[in-house]
This record gives C-alpha cells, sequence and structure tokens, in this order.
C-alpha cells in the first residue's frame, strides 16, 4: 500500500514537472528581447571594418609583443611595457567575446570559428589561473605559457582568404587519408622486407632497421629524400645487394608516386574552393549592385509619389504641367534605373519629350551640315575660274 501510494506521488510529481516545463518552453519561444535597436547597433559595430581593423591590429601587435617576450633581456627591459599590452589585449578580447555574445547568444555558438575563439579566449587566461591556484612552480605552467602562441589563430575569422583555404583542407580530408592509407601500407611492406635483410644484429645495420618502429623512422626519412644518401651508404659498408635496388624502388613510389599524389590532390581541392569563393564574391557584388538600384529605384518613386502629391494641394493645375515642373528638376548626372518604372505615365511623357529633343537636335546638325556642304561648294566652284585667269597672264607676258 505505502508502495502504491509512494509510486502515485512520484506519478504526480512527475507530471507536474512535465506541465511546468511545457510552460515554461512556449513561454521561453515567445520570450522577445526588448532592445533590438541597441543589439542591431552593437551588430553594426562588430560588422564594422573599422572594427576588424582594430582586431586585427591588436592580434598583429600581440603577436609582435609575443615575439619580443621570448628574449629574456627584453623581457626584463620592458616588462611594463609587455604588461600593458596583455592587458590591452585581454580587454579588447573580452570585449569582442561580451559584444558578439549579446548580439546573438544563441546563433553564436553554431559558427566553428567562434567556438575556436572561445578556446582561445580560454587558454588566455590559462597562466593566470596557473599562476593563483597552483603557484609558480607549477611543472606545465610552461605549456600553459608556450600555447599562447595560438592567439594569432583569432585572424583566421577576420580573414576571408584563409578561411577558403581551411574549407579546402577540409575537404580533402577523405581522399588524403586514402593516399596516406596507401602510403602507410607500402611503408609497412618495406619496413617488414628491411628488417627482414637488413636488420641482422650481427651483420646487418640495425641502429636503422633493427625492428619495425626504426625502419618506419628511416623509411620516411627516404620517403622525403632527406639524408637518404647517408643511410644508403651505411648499407653499401655492409655489402648488401639489394640494398641499392630497395632504396630506389621505395623512393620512385614514395616521394615521386604517392607524395605527388598528395600535393595534386591538394591543389586540385584548393583550386574548386578558390573558384567557389570568386563566384561568391562576383554574388556578393552583383548583389550589392541591385541593392543600390533598389534604393535609387525607391528614391524616384518617393520623388514621383511625392510630385503627384504636390498636384493635388496645388500649383499645378494638370498631369502634363506636373510633368514639365519635373522635367525641369532632371540634370544629366542623374542616375535612371528602368526595372519597374519604364512603364509608368511619368516616365514615358518624359522619354517623348527626351525623344523630341533628340529629333530637333538632329535636325539642326542636319541643317548645319546642308549649310557648311554649300559653303564649301561654292568656295569649290570660285577656285577653277582664278586658275585660267592666270594662265593667260602667263601666256601673255
Amino acid at each position: 500500500m505505502s508502495q502504491h501510494s509512494h509510486q502515485s506521488l512520484l506519478k504526480v510529481i512527475s507530471s507536474s514537472l512535465v506541465a511546468k516545463s511545457m510552460e515554461f518552453c512556449p513561454a521561453f519561444k515567445k520570450f522577445k528581447r526588448k532592445d533590438d535597436e541597441f543589439r542591431a547597433f552593437v551588430k553594426r559595430v562588430t560588422m564594422s571594418d573599422f572594427f576588424k581593423i582594430i582586431m586585427i591590429s591588436a592580434v598583429g601587435s600581440n603577436a609582435f609583443f609575443t615575439a619580443l617576450w621570448t628574449s629574456y633581456e627584453i623581457r626584463y627591459r620592458l616588462f611594463r611595457l609587455l604588461e600593458l599590452s596583455e592587458f590591452f589585449f585581454v580587454s579588447i578580447c573580452t570585449s569582442e567575446l561580451a559584444m558578439k555574445i549579446y548580439v546573438d547568444s544563441t546563433g553564436y555558438w553554431k559558427d566553428g570559428y567562434n567556438i575556436l575563439d572561445v578556446v582561445i579566449f580560454i587558454i588566455m587566461f590559462l597562466p593566470y589561473i596557473f599562476r593563483k591556484l597552483l603557484g609558480k612552480q607549477f611543472i606545465y605552467l610552461h605549456i600553459a605559457d608556450g600555447i599562447q602562441s595560438l592567439r594569432i589563430l583569432k585572424l583566421i575569422s577576420y580573414s576571408r582568404g584563409i578561411r577558403t583555404m581551411i574549407t579546402a583542407v577540409g575537404q580533402t580530408v577523405y581522399t588524403v587519408a586514402s593516399v596516406l592509407l596507401l602510403l602507410f601500407l607500402l611503408m609497412y611492406i618495406f619496413g617488414v622486407l628491411g628488417f627482414c635483410l637488413f636488420g641482422s644484429p650481427d651483420t646487418g645495420d640495425y641502429d636503422n632497421w633493427g625492428n619495425l618502429a626504426v625502419a618506419f623512422f628511416t623509411l620516411f626519412s627516404l620517403a622525403t629524400v632527406d639524408g637518404w644518401t647517408d643511410l644508403q651508404k651505411q648499407l653499401d659498408n655492409r655489402s648488401f645487394a639489394l640494398s641499392r635496388a630497395f632504396t630506389i624502388v621505395f623512393i620512385l613510389l614514395a616521394a615521386f608516386i604517392f607524395l605527388n599524389m598528395f600535393v595534386g590532390v591538394m591543389i586540385m581541392h584548393t583550386e574548386d574552393s578558390i573558384k567557389k569563393f570568386e563566384r561568391e564574391l562576383m554574388l556578393e557584388r552583383k548583389m550589392t549592385i541591385m541593392e543600390e538600384k533598389q534604393v535609387i529605384l525607391q528614391r524616384q518613386q518617393e520623388e514621383v509619389s511625392r510630385l503627384m502629391h504636390m498636384q493635388k494641394n496645388a500649383d499645378c493645375k494638370s498631369f502634363s504641367e506636373l510633368v514639365e515642373n519635373f522635367k525641369k528638376t532632371l540634370r544629366h548626372t542623374d542616375p535612371m534605373v528602368l526595372d519597374d518604372f519604364g512603364t509608368s505615365l511619368p516616365f514615358i511623357d518624359i522619354y517623348f519629350s527626351t525623344l523630341d529633343y533628340q529629333d530637333m537636335t538632329i535636325h539642326k546638325l542636319q541643317e548645319l551640315y546642308y549649310e557648311i556642304a554649300h559653303v564649301l561648294g561654292l568656295m569649290l566652284e570660285d577656285l577653277p575660274q582664278k586658275k585660267p585667269q592666270s594662265l593667260e597672264e602667263v601666256d601673255e607676258k
């Protein structure tokens, strides 16, 4: 009986909690912030070019001071300056993080580069936390100081080109993994073969081929063609007959095929990402031009609406008079967008008037051309009459 009452009590409590949570969720979804104007202002600030320049300058200056910090002599002389630069950088990064979270507290965490900024922000405070809680003698404190070099990765979120390259590298993961797997299989085969041929403790090169781990390291040196002549010289000193064929075959397969295949895959995906980046830039430029056209069109429509409203109130007795007044306000430098405006009556009337002026100009130019041609004709008629007279006078003389 007590068990049954206890279970019924639990059911009532759980149902009440579920009901309250169901009531809270819609209320949370319906919650609307009342600081939209200020939030929009903060968003404009964080998205502005000036803010980006400030952040890039702060990260760059911090990287410069970190390079100076690596010298013990400079660190001792410029201790106060380095402390002030550190305080300045931490303040700017804290303000940036607070502003971006304030603008969009939920959408901020959906961007991977924002997560990277948060990780860097946490790493930034690790040396202070270790020194305060664990003391200056903490054995891993130098690691916390060393990973402060990751601060320069904050430039990634402000450089679209770097993000494009990272996207290209991310797209090559599966293909590169396949190439590396094939290279690993090749190194495994040649590692076991090299151990059997050259790894004898008595007559072999035990230091370079004595076990599979050492053989892998040796094969990696051969694959990168770094110091392979010294390795081959040690095998030649021990008079291994197949050593040169072994080395040449592995270098041809690993260095000239697999590594070049790896580089080719990276280049292909990088080119695709660059082309995609250029297409996005072109699309953004077109969208910007369209927005500017829409602004111009809206301004022209507002001007026509204002003139139409003025006609109802006042001075213009007819629509034609309104159009004439509107034509007087036009300038040759005024831009005009014809989309959705070229079919309106005011535009058609103005366009016809412009054609009339154009016809009048062409007619005047034609008249001027006829007059010039007539004058030139008269001048040509006068020239032949003077020449015979001059010839007769020459004959008489």
